[in-house]
């Protein structure tokens, strides 16, 4: 007993000099942000959902900030749109799994020290990084170095946004303690992960969850009314079975879901003659176009819905067929769609 009282003072001590150690860091790249006339944000984001939470911490902080806001580092379209002009594109970024990974190995590498050195060059006041933990810890770990070997005592702050879900590992939780040696804070979308990081000396900040901003613009239309001028906005008849497919938001999980989704759409277009697809496209250059290729051989008619309003994605839902994606099947879940 006396033994688990001692660790909870000691880490209740290290997470004090932490938090003080952040805050001062905090107070002194807002002074020189101060001096400098800018606030200079490096963001990284290495796939489609880290663009569009990216995009939308990029749109707060020009409305917040105080100081000119200049922006630089690694995003997609929506990012962009922002303000950010990428170092290259972010699909180079989106691979999946240790075997997807392993043929794009040495670009990953070229990829990461062309990030460093551009953030090195930026001299950015606050690193941000979104998701993509693979990448985006690697990054902060070496900057976090580069800092310590010049001996800099005003280094950006580093926040990493969307926690790692360390609430699906074996022994997750205790191998959050060595995120504080690169991550400053951490920005987390589930309400228990802020606690559980504080508790693991990391300091942490609940921000909600981006998919309630989408829930709540898809509430306000009631279902049939929405389902209506959804078929009308795409000019289909209103006895039109529909259909929405979201085969996913990187290149390999298309690759693999769609020509599964089209056997499916081969087998239900004789009971269903109204048969219609909407196809939900990511802001994905590569999986643009694999998705226009793929509908030369498209069983039944299909409508391409491209990654934008949210309304316009959900209104004409029907049944979905989605890759089991947790923000997919959340978002479907959510809106009520089978």
């Amino acid at each position: 007993m006396m033994l688990r009282v001692s660790k909870i003072k000691l880490r209740f001590r290290l997470l004090t000099q932490r938090f003080a150690s952040f805050e001062a860091r905090k107070k002194s790249v807002i002074e020189k942000a101060a001096v400098d006339g800018e606030l200079r944000v490096f963001i990284v984001a290495g796939e489609v959902s880290g663009d569009n939470i990216g995009s939308r911490l990029m749109c707060s902080l020009k409305k917040l900030s105080p100081l000119p806001l200049r922006f630089h580092g690694v995003g997609g379209s929506m990012m962009c749109k922002q303000g950010l002009t990428s170092l290259f594109p972010m699909e180079d970024l989106a691979v999946m799994g240790l075997w997807e990974l392993l043929p794009h190995l040495y670009k990953f590498r070229v990829k990461l020290k062309e990030t460093i050195v551009a953030a090195a060059m930026f001299k950015p006041h606050v690193v941000v990084t979104v998701d993509s933990k693979g990448f985006s810890f690697r990054l902060l770990k070496q900057l976090r170095a580069r800092y310590n070997q010049q001996h800099l005592e005003n280094s950006a702050v580093h926040f990493h946004y969307v926690a790692p879900s360390f609430w699906a590992w074996k022994g997750g939780e205790s191998r959050l303690g060595g995120l504080s040696e690169f991550v400053d804070h951490l920005f987390c979308i589930l309400p228990n992960e802020e606690s559980v990081c504080r508790e693991h000396g990391v300091e942490a900040t609940f921000v909600g969850h981006p998919l309630l901003e989408d829930i709540n613009l898809v509430r306000t239309c009631k279902p049939q009314e929405s389902k209506l001028e959804g078929l009308s906005k795409y000019s289909l008849p209103s006895d039109s079975t529909v259909i929405s497919v979201l085969p996913g938001s990187r290149l390999q999980e298309v690759e693999r879901m769609l020509p599964i989704f089209s056997k499916a759409m081969k087998l239900l277009k004789d009971p269903f003659p109204n048969l219609v697809t909407l196809i939900h496209v990511a802001s994905n250059s590569q999986v643009d176009h694999y998705i226009g290729k793929s509908l030369r051989q498209w069983p039944v008619p299909a409508i391409l819905v491209p990654s934008g309003s949210t309304q316009l994605k959900y209104d004409a839902f029907g049944v979905s067929l989605s890759l089991s994606g947790y923000l997919g099947v959340l978002l479907l879940s959510l809106c009520g769609v089978p």
